[in-house]
Parts: structure tokens; C-alpha cells; sequence
């Protein structure tokens, strides 16, 4: 059923980490309720709101890395690919950065 999929160490952690960040939103706001904020979105947002853009921005990360660790390999003279580890510390960031400061 799940062979379509590329279940590397990498993608096991990514997925594991979203999992748990669910889980842990989901206990957060039972124990206490967001409130609306503004940060540097445009718009009004609460946890889940900037946990759901920030998701979004942590998966283009891990595409455009995807996408370009061929070439990044051909311009910094590498033997091989750069670690898909590049793209999930630098997805968390973007992540993290969403939830504190969006």
C-alpha cells in the first residue's frame, strides 16, 4: 500500500514531526485557546492559521531543494547530491520562524 512512496529516514522524520506538531497543537489549544494575532502576514492569524501557512512553506522548501540539489551539486562541485537534511532543518526554520514571528 505505502510503496509508492519513497519512505527514506528523512521523509519518516518530516512526516513524524508534522504528526507530532498536530498532536501538540491540538493539546495546546485545549489548554489554552488561541486568541487572534498580527505579526508580518498580512492578515490576522491564529496558531493554527500560521502552523497551516507555515506547513505550506516548509513543503515548497523540500520541492525547490528537491528540485535543485542536482544543479546545487554541479555549482558547489560535489560528488554527490546534498543531504536531504539541508532541506528539512532549513523547512523547520522557515517553520518555526511562521508560528513565533507570523
Amino acid at each position: 500500500m505505502l510503496e509508492w512512496m519513497a519512505w527514506t529516514t528523512p521523509v519518516a522524520v518530516f512526516f513524524s514531526c508534522i504528526v507530532l506538531m498536530l498532536v501538540g497543537m491540538t493539546v495546546w489549544e485545549l489548554k489554552l485557546p488561541t486568541r487572534l494575532r498580527r505579526g508580518f502576514l498580512p492578515l490576522d492569524t491564529t496558531r493554527g492559521d500560521r502552523l497551516f501557512i507555515g506547513l505550506l512553506g516548509a513543503a515548497y522548501v523540500n520541492l525547490i531543494f528537491v528540485g535543485i540539489s542536482g544543479k546545487l551539486a554541479g555549482w558547489l562541485g560535489l560528488a554527490a547530491d546534498p543531504s536531504i537534511w539541508i532541506s528539512f532543518v532549513l523547512s523547520m526554520a522557515l517553520l518555526a520562524w511562521v508560528m513565533r514571528k507570523g
